[in-house]
């Protein structure tokens, strides 16, 4: 099997972006290209998803879903503040990694802003509207 070559999955897995984080209370907006989409900003619709709704207190949101995410296979929390989770999700097979940001904004009680972005844009021609569904 191809996958199974030394260092194959290293060629599908990418660098981290450098775009990662929240920039004045915003999740960075999308590229141009279809494999990202984000619940922030004056996004088209190609780009555009709802934020996920919560109605517990912060605190246990974010734990909640720490948990949620450590639960799904290939997922891997990078970074994580009071208000903020960043996790990627590799695929089993090709190494495929997802970055995904969670934001919960102070501004609006209840909202966790969402970016999913593929990190192999080849991926994104067959799968880049679910790349936060794992």
């Amino acid at each position: 099997m191809i996958a199974a070559l030394p260092g194959f999955k290293a060629l599908f897995s990418g660098s981290r972006p450098s775009n990662i984080g929240v920039k004045e209370g915003r999740l960075a907006p999308c590229p141009k290209s279809p494999n990202c989409v984000v619940s922030q900003g004056d996004e088209d619709a190609e780009h555009a998803i709802a934020p996920l709704i919560f109605d517990s207190d912060m605190a246990s949101a974010v734990a909640k879903l720490r948990e949620v995410v450590e639960a799904q296979e290939g997922s891997n929390v990078i970074e994580q503040t009071d208000t903020y989770l960043y996790a990627e999700f590799s695929s089993k097979l090709m190494g495929f990694v997802d970055d995904v940001e969670f934001y919960f904004s102070p501004t609006a009680p209840g909202t966790i802003h969402v970016r999913s972005a593929l990190g192999f844009s080849l991926r994104s021609v067959r799968f880049g509207r679910q790349p936060q569904t794992h």
